[in-house]
């Protein structure tokens, strides 16, 4: 039978970093005033996860891939500033929002994770993986977790899986996250990969997906959700999610070239212009929102440049081209003038 639990936020009280005494005091709160929780799915979350935090961006993401259909709905959670939660094998959903709260009023992993857990009379049949926007990272496996199963922590992020292949899965998985110099959502991908490749879920595959937030770095800047990308069904998801994420991350660098440049940022601004282009070398716009970046810097040559390449290789500018603020430097250029036209 499925029971719910809520943890209290008034049971929190002491200094803002509890620790070991205080994280089982909050477990004997939850038990206080509610049966334990028992979510016990009658299949068990089989999959491989990641949960990790980018310290230079603030980013905080979860990845995951399973033969399980749309994994991506169950294991990952994430809340923007406060830490990422991923939860599997027979997986407690109530793990994620409850663990975020107690992130954000500044529990550790680690105790939060005992806290979790102390309320979870199924707690050996669990798998889960948590990471806060400090970097500290925690990962638990139950002992009743179907082999091989088993995780690793590292410096801002916690692998983990269960009936994989071999131990190899998460040692790949951790090793490729390391040795990657890249955004946050290469980084998982690149585990992801790295996972499958060292022979991943025992089962074979099914769905993946990645999730990964930023303050205001959703659609309009309106909510946090940066990249949320999901494969439900598919034989092969680790390669498709690969698709998303590439397309994805085409328009994030486009994106982020803008925003720094409004840090006045220009080397890494023009870094991001030029790796966009490189990801689609036979489109123009890359190179017109690389040229804009130039213009803003004030750099009117190697813009002029960039915007001519755009217009050979799409046969004109964009439609937006001739009221673009971004490009206001250029209005008295005769060549810009003859571009436009």
């Amino acid at each position: 039978m499925n029971r719910q639990v809520f943890w209290p936020l008034c049971c929190i009280q002491g200094p803002r970093r509890p620790g070991r005494g205080l994280a089982w005091a909050i477990a004997l709160a939850c038990l206080a005033v509610s049966v334990p929780v028992g979510l016990f799915a009658s299949e068990p979350v089989a999959t491989y996860s990641i949960v990790a935090y980018d310290p230079e961006t603030g980013d905080l993401g979860v990845a995951v891939q399973s033969k399980f259909f749309a994994v991506g709905s169950v294991v990952p959670f994430a809340q923007a500033g406060v830490g990422a939660v991923a939860t599997q094998a027979q997986g407690n959903t109530s793990f994620g929002p409850r663990g975020l709260a107690m992130l954000k009023l500044g529990v550790a992993p680690e105790a939060a994770l005992e806290a979790l857990l102390a309320a979870d009379e199924d707690r050996e049949h669990r798998q889960v993986g948590i990471v806060d926007a400090r970097g500290e990272a925690a990962s638990f496996t139950g002992s009743e977790c179907m082999d091989w199963a088993g995780h690793r922590v590292g410096e801002n992020f916690a692998v983990q899986g269960n009936i994989l292949v071999s131990e190899e899965t998460v040692a790949a998985m951790a090793r490729a996250y390391e040795e990657t110099d890249d955004i946050l959502a290469e980084r998982l991908m690149r585990a992801l990969e790295a996972g499958q490749e060292a022979g991943g879920d025992s089962r074979g595959m099914q769905s993946a997906g990645i999730l990964i937030v930023r303050k205001g770095g959703g659609y309009g800047g309106f909510n946090d959700r940066y990249c949320d990308l999901r494969v439900d069904d598919h034989e092969t998801p680790i390669a498709e999610l690969r698709r998303l994420v590439d397309m994805w991350k085409h328009d994030a660098l486009i994106t982020e070239g803008y925003n720094l440049c409004e840090k006045e940022e220009w080397e890494r601004a023009f870094e991001a212009g030029r790796r966009a282009i490189a990801m689609s070398p036979d489109a123009g716009e890359p190179h017109y929102h690389l040229g804009c970046y130039y213009s803003k810097a004030g750099k009117l040559e190697l813009a002029l440049e960039e915007l001519k390449k755009a217009h050979e290789l799409d046969g004109a500018l964009p439609s937006w081209a001739p009221e673009d603020p971004d490009l206001d430097p250029l209005r008295d250029d005769p060549e810009f003038t003859k571009l436009l036209e």
